[in-house]
């Protein structure tokens, strides 16, 4: 009787364990998402292209978008950082990055709203963000539809 008891409490102990600690994609999702803009935060705009998508990469070289990320927001908006908040993931299916694209299977939305104060004054930017797993890793895309 104590051996069953003992296999219960362990094995109630080993689900409330995997119930905490297992997340869903959504979860993934957000946390790649809040990668990125932590990246963008910190003004480490190599790491944050580093999780753009091939698609992505193929729209920005590396050079440009390092150079481009500082310029336009350091120095056209006169900002050094910004705060930023990010909406529940929302998945969907056979997503296109613009017109004429081949779609992406699978992919999660996850709305972020960036908030800057500089010499214009507060404003806020919001934007849909995708994110879908090209080979066990997380990669952000931007929508281009028109």
């Amino acid at each position: 009787m104590r051996i069953v008891l003992l296999l219960v409490v362990t094995l109630g102990i080993g689900f409330t364990i995997y119930i905490l600690i297992d997340k869903s994609p959504e979860d993934y999702a957000v946390e790649a998402v809040d990668m990125f803009y932590a990246y963008e935060q910190d003004g480490a705009f190599s790491d944050s292209w580093a999780m753009f998508h091939p698609l992505m990469k193929e729209k920005f070289d590396k050079g440009h978008y390092l150079q481009d990320r500082a310029h336009v927001f350091m120095n056209h908006f006169g900002v050094t950082t910004f705060t930023y908040t990010l909406d529940e993931a929302v998945e969907m299916k056979n997503w296109k990055l613009e017109e004429g694209a081949e779609p992406i299977d699978l992919v999660y939305k996850v709305t972020v709203t960036q908030e800057y104060k500089g010499k214009y004054g507060r404003f806020r930017i919001v934007q849909d963000v995708y994110v879908t797993l090209v080979e066990e890793e997380w990669k952000v895309l931007w929508d281009y539809n028109k």
